[in-house]
């Protein structure tokens, strides 16, 4: 079993309220999990309304399978219009 972690720092520069950028993260984060059953978490800057941190999980059998995902996962929120990513992590853990 692997573990691959996602941490992307993200900008949402559209933004102007903690409300609209719960709005942006909840439909964000609800679909990448049914899209590609991962595990998502907003990790820090809960406090600040155009910046977030979020951690995404990627648990597989193999490795290919697992940076497959996980390449996605990052072209998938790169293409969202919403927001910006600002910076990416990926670890095996």
């Amino acid at each position: 079993m692997l573990v691959k972690l996602l941490t992307v720092d993200l900008l949402i520069p559209g933004s102007s309220s903690l409300k609209e950028k719960r709005f942006v993260l909840k439909s964000l984060k609800a679909r990448l999990r049914s899209r590609f059953n991962v595990s998502v978490a907003e990790i820090d800057y809960q406090d600040k309304w155009q910046r977030c941190l979020i951690a995404v999980a990627i648990v597989g059998s193999d490795r290919e399978s697992v940076d497959g995902t996980c390449g996605q996962v990052r072209r998938f929120i790169e293409g969202d219009h919403r927001v910006e990513l600002a910076d990416a992590l990926e670890e095996f853990r």
